[in-house]
């Protein structure tokens, strides 16, 4: 690993602002945010070195953190570092410039993207998917459903990736309760080198796999949903989904070591690794985006989280809608909004998007009512990067122990 390294007074060129008009009379606005205060140099180093000592102690204690780390209070970065390698074999060190997989972190961009096209008056949420697809059999299933996780729909990654085994619980004869393994194969699609996302449509049609749910009835998180919204972006754009990130998304907002990975790419792939340093080879559902496949940078997702701080993307009433809860079900502070992670507290709301795919995991944390920033991406599996989003706490006074949802 490189020498460890702070960047405590580097200040991101802010893109500019629109004079975009935030409607503050609901009490659960989240998204006020057009204009950030600038931090002083005291301040930065009052936040350097607080959120140093607690990076020592999460990431940097068993030498095992291979990735990039930014942390930021109104669009300034106070701690920033790279460490370990992007190829294991020939130790090709990590960069500010090194694209990382964000895994589910992917789904923020489905999701405004799906919002955007929304705003231009391009589909409506309340469309069901078999508006845009015909032969689509599950009936009366909304973007919005598809957005929120309340679809019902089965997960494709428990059905496509092969042979599914389930685990049954029963009795025994002596009254013991025992474990049954059944192998389920007939969902398995053993023709194709990849899934896409087309290919996941089709099987959907063709095959049927049972819903887990009634539409709009439940939660369940579910990487079907975000398949599928890609595949409605492309429909209504005319655009791929990695085109259309890139040309509308990646290099307007500057995040130009951003891209979508897709099926053209598997000559190019870069694995991911396992804690023991083993790297995954490409696998069978690697080609899906949407849900997933975004690689970029800490500094590209700073660029990231300023544009929804400054409601450039899309408007902050449209965002409000994305920041608010749709699962409440369940009660506690966990929530989903539209294509967010929740903690809905009394006096705040606090957005993130966690990842893993792999051996890739990411945090993705804004503290909007702090404007401040947490973002890890790390291609060696690393549940310290999990723990790292408590950083945070060094903008709100208190120690973090709440669990966000990996």
């Amino acid at each position: 690993m490189h020498k460890f390294k702070l960047i405590a007074f580097f200040s991101l060129v802010m893109i500019a602002c629109s004079n975009t008009t935030v409607d503050t009379s609901s009490s659960q606005m989240v998204q006020p945010i057009v204009h950030f205060d600038t931090l002083s140099p005291t301040e930065k180093l009052f936040y350097m070195r607080q959120a140093e000592e607690l990076y020592k102690n999460i990431l940097l204690k068993n030498k095992a953190f291979s990735g990039g780390i930014l942390v930021a209070k109104n669009g300034d970065i106070v701690l920033e570092d790279y460490q370990g390698v992007i190829d294991f074999k020939n130790k090709i060190p990590i960069t500010v410039n090194t694209p990382i997989h964000i895994a589910s972190t992917s789904k923020t961009f489905t999701s405004i993207v799906i919002l955007r096209l929304m705003e231009q008056g391009k589909l409506s949420l309340d469309q069901t998917v078999d508006s845009f697809f015909p032969l689509f059999p599950y009936k009366n299933i909304s973007i919005k459903d598809l957005l929120t996780h309340r679809s019902g729909l089965p997960n494709y990654t428990h059905f496509m990736d092969g042979p599914t085994v389930s685990v049954i619980k029963k009795r025994n004869k002596k009254g013991r309760i025992i474990k049954i393994f059944r192998i389920k194969k007939d969902n398995y699609v053993p023709a194709e080198r990849f899934v896409t996302n087309q290919s996941l449509l089709n099987f959907l049609i063709t095959r049927k796999p049972a819903p887990n749910a009634m539409p709009n009835r439940v939660f369940q998180y579910c990487n079907t949903n975000y398949a599928l919204l890609a595949l409605i972006a492309e429909h209504v754009s005319g655009i791929s989904f990695p085109n259309y990130l890139r040309d509308s998304v990646f290099l307007p907002l500057g995040m130009k070591d951003s891209y979508v990975f897709s099926i053209q790419d598997t000559n190019h792939y870069i694995p991911s690794y396992q804690p023991n340093g083993a790297p995954f080879g490409i696998q069978k559902l690697d080609c899906v985006y949407g849900d997933k496949n975004v690689y970029s940078t800490v500094r590209d997702l700073l660029k990231w989280d300023i544009a929804l701080y400054q409601a450039q993307f899309v408007s902050a009433n449209t965002l409000n809608m994305a920041f608010a809860p749709y699962s409440n079900e369940r009660k506690g502070e966990h929530n989903y909004g539209l294509g967010f992670r929740l903690l809905v507290r009394p006096t705040e709301t606090i957005v993130y998007h966690n990842g893993w795919w792999h051996g890739n995991n990411a945090v993705f944390k804004r503290l909007i009512k702090d404007t401040a920033t947490v973002i890890v991406l790390g291609n060696r599996f690393n549940k310290g990067i999990y723990a790292a989003g408590k950083i945070s706490s060094i903008f709100t006074g208190g120690i973090d122990t709440t669990k966000t949802i990996d």
